[in-house]
């Protein structure tokens, strides 16, 4: 793997932290820099995939997917709920 070298300039208190952090993570400074770097990096691709995404989505079609029935299940009305409901002792019942 090719490396390079960049000078990094940090206020001195991050610079502590960072090192605080480090060292509670067992890594060198520069291996905790990398990890941060490359979650930035990976954080930044996956949200620019989700927008891309949502450009191409299409709301209805979806809701219609998620309105039909499964594989063996009825889409019948013998799916709704009942007007009342018999609880259990000792469930709690919201109003």
């Amino acid at each position: 793997m090719k490396q390079s070298n960049f000078a990094l300039r940090l206020q001195p208190s991050l610079m502590e932290e960072a090192r605080q952090l480090a060292k509670s993570e067992g890594v060198a400074l520069n291996q905790l820099i990398n990890v941060a770097v490359a979650q930035m990096i990976a954080t930044h691709k996956a949200s620019q995939y989700f927008a891309q995404r949502a450009l191409r989505a299409n709301p209805e079609r979806a809701l219609e997917l998620l309105r039909r029935p499964r594989k063996g299940e009825s889409s019948g009305s013998d799916d709704e709920l009942p007007e009342t409901v018999d609880f259990p002792r000792g469930a709690k019942q919201s109003a």
